[in-house]
């Protein structure tokens, strides 16, 4: 009944009718989901579901139950203003935990699933940002913001009250990194604690690593060991060079306080995620292998707590891990990972390293396995998340929730395929291609050339809110993706081959591909054409325009970088630039004049509307004002739209709107007649 209330009331306020093209209005309002958990039985489901219309500002939503033995059966254990997360099931499969603000501030709540009220667990003086539960149920980890040095939560509680007292407002550093996506950092940092879990709530915590200036990694990174006796984290060693590289550790500290052992020190890359085999034999952790690169390939790695043999698990498999949970026979690993336009899951044999495909349809993700089961979320093109279910050998698939099942049917999406060509080197390149919602084979369309970010990234088989490409389907454009080279879920050799080369190989694909698409489908209007792309995507265009200024009517550049030299000194994870360009700007044999936009802006004359965020410290908005000044000067007809409240991403459903009614109204002034 709410869904089809939703559905009659979006109809009568004229936003979308049955059968309608999507708009931004109809996009803000699906429904959500969130913290998708499985019990160790494999009887339960249990995740969280946002309101229609929920944004940042609304910050609410409940949890529900799903009883596997009767799909019909959904259950809603919340109804509050406020919003539940980072669910987790109690081992004994009674209750379930989770942090909420119901007291004030973020603590964890307990919560009966056979009737009774949500009991507090913690009703400590500090927020609590993450916990894990041990599996014997007597301790609680927890993550906390608090004040290096300080030996309790007293400290930290007197540090903040004497901040609150300063009658100036100085931010002052010492070191790197002094900001990091929109926020300016304080002295205070992400610590691990723990507590015994009693009747009482927890009104205090032991930090494990109270002297490091440095950050655990979250508590998706944390694990109790087997015994309970130790906990492991992911952290960078606190020294004044971690701006500049991405050497995560993981680290195991007794819970009753001492010595931290580090379990990686050889590798000098990346280590990530450890958790252990249900029967405690196996550690299993993600690694990289390429100091200060953040994409490079993420493997699986083994540790046998018994013989102490460390390994690979399938080495040859050149996929990187995204996500990875142990089978029930301890020795089988699923894991998702991008996979030439989707997002895949995979069953990999921890004794021979066999892997097989279990799904590969869309983007999988919140992945689960339980008793005979494998439950995660999936999304495609047309379609929100929702939760599936499936076997271990991956047949049964199922559909487990149809949240948005109203909402999809008040609109007509874009068909869409996946296409490839010869691209640079004469190597294969894939794209997608999604065809106007309301698609006649006789008539001619305008495309939207839509250029990914990252740049190791890929827009592929997904359904999202920004840079939704069913909206530009609705506005009646072809749209089309190319995972140029450098793009992810093709192997590693294709991601890597971007850095030292971004305005090479990508580029070459890019106009490949194009040339492309217009030949094989003859109903696109290739002289009607807009290109867009947001960070990487944005630089692209600022290259484009000096690099290909003929190619398109219209340009789009969301958050693109301008000025490389003046980029590196502003923003603020500087292992990236570092990486994919050649190290600091200064190093002669360096990229940032090389393949530097503004180093071309004498060639520039495609209108450009430029979008920036004000609190976007990865690009700074220096560099799309630094666009907009070239346009400007050189009297090309270019719009600046800045939002002084957004950051890297337009987060806020009503900058929503305005972003793609800007964006819209910029194609349509070069389109359409």
């Amino acid at each position: 009944m709410k869904k089809t209330l939703i559905t009659l009331a979006l109809l009568a306020a004229g936003s979308v009718s049955a059968n309608a093209p999507l708009t931004v209005e109809h996009l803000n309002q699906f429904n959500k989901l969130h913290d998708v958990v499985l019990s160790n039985d494999g009887r339960f489901v249990a995740y969280g579901q946002t309101n229609a219309g929920f944004s940042p500002a609304d910050n609410s939503s409940d949890l529900y139950l799903m009883d596997l033995s009767n799909l019909n059966k959904v259950t809603r254990l919340t109804q509050s203003a406020g919003r539940e997360s980072q669910l987790q099931w109690a081992a004994d499969g009674q209750s379930i935990y989770f942090v909420a603000n119901r007291s004030g501030t973020n603590q964890v709540w307990q919560l009966p699933l056979y009737g009774g009220e949500a009991l507090q667990v913690t009703d400590l003086p500090l927020p609590v940002d993450g916990f894990k539960v041990s599996s014997d149920g007597k301790q609680i980890a927890l993550e906390l913001s608090v004040k290096p040095g300080c030996q309790n939560l007293q400290c930290t509680l007197d540090a903040k009250a004497a901040d609150a007292a300063k009658k100036d407002t100085a931010l002052v550093y010492d070191q790197l990194m002094v900001r990091h996506w929109d926020h300016w950092l304080t002295p205070y940092r992400s610590h691990l604690h723990v507590a015994a879990l009693s009747k009482a709530a927890v009104k205090d915590a032991t930090n494990l690593m109270s002297e490091w200036n440095t950050d655990i990694a979250g508590m998706k990174e944390v694990a109790f060991t087997p015994d309970n006796a130790r906990l492991v984290f992911s952290a960078k060693i606190p020294n004044a060079d971690q701006a500049w590289h991405t050497n995560y550790d993981i680290f195991m500290v007794p819970v009753a306080g001492g010595e931290k052992q580090n379990l990686t020190v050889s590798n000098e890359a990346w280590d990530a995620q450890p958790s252990f085999s249900n029967d405690g034999r196996f550690m299993a952790y993600k690694a990289m292998s390429k100091p200060q690169a953040e994409a490079d390939k993420f493997s699986l790695m083994l540790l046998d707590m018994v013989t102490g043999q460390k390994k690979e698990l399938a080495p040859e498999f050149d996929r990187s891990v995204s996500d990875y949970k142990f089978g029930p026979d301890n020795r089988t690993v699923y894991v998702t990972t991008q996979d030439v336009g989707q997002y895949s899951i995979y069953a990999i044999n921890t004794g021979f390293g066999d892997v097989r495909k279990v799904y590969g349809d869309g983007t999988a993700g919140s992945l689960n396995v339980a008793s005979d089961k494998i439950v995660f979320t999936n999304h495609k093109l047309d379609m929100p998340p929702e939760v599936f279910q499936l076997s271990l050998d991956g047949s049964s698939v199922t559909q487990l929730t149809d949240i948005n099942a109203d909402w999809r049917a008040a609109v007509q999406f874009g068909d869409y395929e996946q296409f490839s060509f010869k691209g640079a080197n004469d190597d294969t390149v894939y794209g997608y291609l999604v065809k106007p919602w309301d698609f006649n084979a006789n008539k001619k369309y305008p495309m939207a050339f839509l250029v990914h970010g990252g740049p190791q990234g890929s827009f592929s088989n997904m359904f999202n809110e920004r840079w939704n490409a069913q909206m530009y389907a609705a506005k009646g454009y072809a749209v089309v993706m190319v995972d140029f080279h450098g793009s992810t879920g093709y192997g590693q050799a294709f991601t890597d081959s971007i850095s030292r080369d971004w305005g090479g190989k990508p580029l070459e694909d890019l106009k490949k591909g194009f040339e492309y698409i217009v030949k094989a489908q003859p109903w696109i209007d290739g002289n009607r054409a807009c290109a867009l792309g947001a960070s990487y995507g944005g630089y692209m265009m600022n290259w484009i325009a000096g690099n290909w200024p003929s190619g398109f009517k219209c340009l789009v550049n969301h958050a693109g970088l301008y000025d490389m030299p003046s980029f590196y000194g502003s923003t603020e994870e500087l292992w990236f630039p570092e990486f994919d360009l050649g190290g600091p700007a200064w190093n002669p044999e360096s990229d940032y004049q090389k393949f530097n936009p503004a180093a071309h802006a004498e060639k520039w004359q495609t209108p450009m509307l430029v979008i920036h965020g004000l609190k976007d410290y990865r690009v700074p908005y220096a560099q799309g004002l630094g666009a907009f000044t070239n346009l400007q000067r050189k009297d090309i007809d270019s719009r600046l739209v800045i939002f002084p409240d957004e950051n890297h991403w337009i987060l806020n459903k009503d900058n929503r709107v305005r972003w793609y009614n800007e964006v819209f109204q910029w194609l349509d002034k070069y389109t359409k007649p």
